[in-house]
């Protein structure tokens, strides 16, 4: 019976990575199709004629919407069970949103693409991470979700550069994005083949007991405080980019290639510090807070190669946001809640990602020096909050899921 057992557990497990590494692929060609046109939005609005505080805005309510609408998508897929459908339709938003800039004739509807990507993440993603939460079960949180967001930012990492090639070679921001049509209709494609072979990815982890609470723990809203400064205080990437365009940092053509080499940090950064959490803990937010922090003064105030250490540095920051963050996220609360969990936590993280990147995209205005200060501040707020989560964990706050 005991071998059995260790039979099942072993063919879940593989199953279990195998769902984890199909979903990665998915994540993989979005992240070419999206973080391609990320790495050149900020220049594109630029010679649209946008000024930086309307990046900054066009950007803090992409990310607002980005994560704002999440809390719906969240309460959607936990009360309806149709994890799969709304994932397929928010992927389907997205891809569609990135070819569309080629033909947009302003910055008003470059904006509007720009935001509508974002809501195309945020309705998929909630009943996504949920999927991948019950194969992360089975491999450590921290690993699952890091393998997951290192195939994610493998992609990130192609994308840009395909950008910058055909920046190089054709000097044609429209010609850039019409190119990503191509890993936008692989992504739908690979997604509508892994609903088919993994009907219920619920399936994946072990029944657990049933839990009635109505709240989410104390552990949640302070790990969400934390969460909610970093993200207030981490400059979105199409600000950095208008940054090096304006200054003339970095050419034009490089600018794609250091969103690349951000992204490859980002991927490394998730594998490593995805292991080291499901064996630390939380302390590893420690340490990989104070690394995001230190990227603002590098990427606004340094020249070409202090400025690429600083998108480096950045890029281990958004590695940290797209896995660490939400894979503990899972540990704080019961299967049952998940969904609606990762609406409410990323809804909050969307709402303090807005108000600092309005408040960033202001200060570039008037004083960069005040504008790497607020960045700082906020980010190494969140430490605090975290050390006491960390605390929590360990005590009668914690929850089983």
């Amino acid at each position: 019976m005991a071998e059995l057992i260790s039979i099942n557990k072993a063919q879940m497990k593989s199953r279990a990575l195998k769902f984890v590494l199909f979903i990665g692929v998915v994540s993989l060609f979005a992240d070419f199709t999206y973080e391609g046109a990320r790495s050149i939005n900020g220049p594109f609005l630029a010679m649209l004629g946008a000024s930086a505080t309307l990046v900054g805005f066009i950007a803090g309510l992409g990310e607002l919407l980005g994560y704002g609408l999440r809390l719906v998508s969240g309460r959607l897929s936990e009360r309806t069970g149709e994890f799969w459908s709304i994932t397929i339709f928010g992927y389907v938003l997205q891809m569609s949103a990135v070819p569309l800039l080629a033909l947009a004739p302003n910055w008003q509807v470059a904006g509007l693409l720009i935001v509508l990507e974002r809501v195309g993440k945020a309705i998929r993603n909630p009943p996504r991470d949920v999927m991948l939460s019950h194969a992360a079960k089975q491999m450590g949180y921290g690993w699952g979700f890091g393998v997951h967001e290192a195939l994610d930012q493998f992609g990130a990492l192609f994308g840009p550069l395909v950008a910058a090639g055909v920046l190089a070679e054709r000097g044609d921001y429209r010609t850039a994005f019409a190119v990503l049509v191509i890993p936008a209709i692989v992504t739908i494609t690979m997604l509508v083949c892994a609903r088919l072979l993994y009907p219920r990815p619920e399936d994946l982890e072990a029944c657990v007991p049933k839990i009635h609470a109505e709240g989410l723990p104390r552990v949640f809203w302070v790990y969400l405080a934390g969460a909610g400064l970093v993200a207030a205080g981490f400059a979105d990437f199409t600000l950095i980019a208008f940054h090096f365009e304006k200054a003339n940092v970095i050419p034009n053509s490089w600018i794609p290639v250091s969103y690349s080499i951000a992204m490859a940090c980002s991927g490394i950064g998730s594998l490593l510090f995805g292991r080291l959490f499901d064996r630390v803990g939380f302390w590893i937010l420690l340490p990989l807070t104070v690394i995001a922090a230190a990227s603002s003064p590098l990427v606004f105030l340094g020249r070409f190669w202090p400025a690429l250490i600083g998108s480096a540095l950045w890029g281990v920051g958004m590695g940290v946001h797209e896995s660490i963050i939400p894979a503990a996220v899972a540990t704080m609360v019961p299967q049952q809640r998940r969904p609606s969990a990762y609406g409410i936590f990323t809804g909050g993280y969307g709402v303090f990602w807005f108000i600092g990147s309005v408040i960033i995209g202001r200060l570039y205005d008037i004083s960069v020096s005040a504008l790497i200060i607020f960045s700082v501040v906020a980010q190494l707020a969140a430490i605090p909050l975290f050390i006491s989560v960390n605390k929590r964990q360990g005590g009668s706050d914690t929850v089983a899921s």
